[in-house]
């Protein structure tokens, strides 16, 4: 073999590992890891993305613009408005791996998702003993507390919304006599945790479910979508 077939050869080597590397470069910015979280759970306009991490709009399509140079979110236009959406479930799952090495290498990590989740003092429900409870029509009420645009987008088949903001007025409307399963976006969602622990201090018994939609479809799971998320 030639030395300029070997220079080649090593010339398309290192393209496609730098090609790779801007992917996992595309998350080294935490407001653009924080958009990924956000999309896992459906699409949303630049508009409302802005909102959510705390950005003005022109940061938040700066952002994501390097998201979508490195394959990892698609842009759709509607008259004025984009929306954006994760580009494939591999995203998702690329996502989780991210956040389980980084809490398994790293004990400040770890002690900031405890800090930020608050006292785990609410028994977590497995999502595979969820899906055979719900199965056989077991009596719980399965609660998604966070906005309603993110149930729109897709949810547990039966979950009631009743979001976070508006649960100290609305806590009565599950029955008492059933179980209660609350859940979020996913492992780093602050909002489950926190009715969880609310609905236990009025008597309920409650559990939450550790997983979110993006989870739940990963693992082959169905979800609905409202008919206005369409």
């Amino acid at each position: 073999m030639s030395y300029d077939v070997v220079m080649s050869d090593r010339a398309t080597k290192e393209a496609l590992f730098d090609a790779f590397a801007q992917v996992a470069k595309a998350l080294s910015n935490g407001r653009r890891a924080e958009i990924v979280d956000v999309l896992a759970n459906g699409e949303r306009s630049v508009e409302s993305l802005a909102g959510e991490v705390r950005l003005t709009i022109a940061n938040t399509s700066q952002h994501l613009q390097i998201l979508k140079n490195a394959g990892l979110v698609i842009p759709r236009r509607d008259g004025t408005f984009v929306f954006y959406r994760l580009a494939s479930p591999e995203v998702v799952s690329f996502w989780r791996a991210l956040q389980g090495i980084a809490r398994e290498s790293r004990r400040d990590v770890e002690q900031l998702v405890h800090e930020y989740l608050g006292d785990d003092d609410v028994e977590e429900l497995p999502m595979d003993e969820l899906w055979e409870r719900l199965q056989r029509r077991n009596k719980l009420v399965v609660l998604y507390v966070r906005p309603q645009e993110e149930y729109d987008a897709g949810h547990i088949p039966g979950a009631v919304s009743i979001p976070l903001s508006e649960i100290k007025k609305r806590f009565r409307e599950p029955p008492t006599s059933k179980h209660i399963v609350a859940y979020c976006r996913g492992p780093l969602c602050a909002l489950a945790p926190e009715a969880a622990r609310f609905l236990k201090s009025k008597g309920y018994r409650v559990k939450k479910l550790l997983e979110g939609a993006p989870d739940w479809e990963t693992a082959g799971l169905p979800l609905s979508r409202s008919s206005n998320a369409e």
